[in-house]
């Protein structure tokens, strides 16, 4: 890759591995999980419908509206409102860990659609270390007293919708800019959130790190980030793009530790490494040897946003 692009790969890295600190810092000071969603998604939305109005992004998504109503459902208005609700209850270093595993939900999920290569020993002995490891991570924060099982479910429930959401994107919006769907997605869900942001909103102006949160969580990890994205595919390509599904928990996980105090569990220190290992042994692909990079390029890029 050009030096443009590992930089890209970095600022993505970090982009969508703090989310689960902002958040974290958000509901711990009483924000309520749907005002949240309903902020994020606003700010969000502002920033980018203007441009993806300007850029004729708008109208081919509106055509597809049901698609991309599903999209905007699944991958933002219910996903964003279970992981807020969850992070109320658990560390942000456990729900990074556990949304490590939705490349191998997105590889069931494949199987069950008819990809018979998830069959193969390699993907299948991946799929069994990756729910190994969050089988660890569940089996210690469950046992060890204090975790809600609906917190861990809720989790659970959000990696589900981020495995679904892409496939959606790219079963039934190939077609459509990439940026109107995410500007009328964000707009949608801003909208039927907005009881939460009239009823619901903070009585008291909160702190500065949390408005700063909040304000981050929508310009920075949305609206700057589905720019980088998109920029990035260009660059790179979207195979080598969707690698950094394997570094934002990594990011996610340090930045709680590190900022937020929490602890180092056994469970996320045994955990952690089978996630990730799993999760690649379990979405691997065989390429054929070949194969240039200008031919991956034209590969329908996975649209998430976190």
């Amino acid at each position: 890759m050009t030096r443009r692009a590992w930089l890209l790969f970095a600022a993505m890295g970090v982009i969508w591995g703090i989310p689960y600190l902002m958040i974290k810092v958000v509901v711990d000071a009483g924000v309520s999980p749907g005002f949240l969603v309903f902020a994020r998604t606003a700010i969000g939305a502002v920033l980018l419908l203007p441009v993806a109005i300007r850029q004729g992004a708008v109208r081919p998504a509106l055509a597809q509206w049901k698609p991309v109503l599903a999209f905007a459902a699944i991958e933002l208005g219910v996903t964003w409102y279970l992981l807020n609700s969850a992070e109320e209850k658990l560390n942000s270093s456990v729900v990074a860990l556990l949304i490590a595993m939705v490349p191998l939900i997105g590889t069931l999920i494949a199987w069950r659609l008819g990809d018979r290569s998830v069959l193969r020993p390699v993907r299948l002995g991946g799929l069994a270390i990756g729910l190994g490891g969050v089988g660890v991570v569940v089996g210690v924060n469950l046992t060890s007293g204090g975790t809600p099982a609906w917190a861990v479910g809720a989790v659970v429930l959000t990696s589900i919708g981020y495995a679904i959401a892409p496939m959606i994107a790219d079963r039934r919006l190939s077609e459509v800019p990439g940026l109107g769907v995410t500007a009328v997605a964000l707009t949608v869900v801003a909208l039927a959130y907005l009881p939460f942001g009239v009823f619901d909103a903070p009585a008291h102006l909160p702190r500065f790190n949390v408005l700063a949160s909040i304000v981050g969580l929508g310009v920075i990890c949305t609206a700057l980030a589905f720019i980088c994205f998109f920029e990035l595919i260009a660059e790179a390509g979207a195979v080598r793009a969707t690698v950094i599904t394997y570094v934002n928990p990594a990011v996610a996980l340090l930045c709680g530790v590190a900022m937020l105090g929490e602890k180092l569990t056994a469970g996320i220190i045994i955990g952690f490494p089978l996630v990730l290992l799993g999760s690649y042994f379990a979405t691997r692909k065989d390429r054929p040897a070949a194969l240039p990079d200008a031919a991956l390029a034209v590969e329908e890029p996975e649209v998430a946003a976190r």
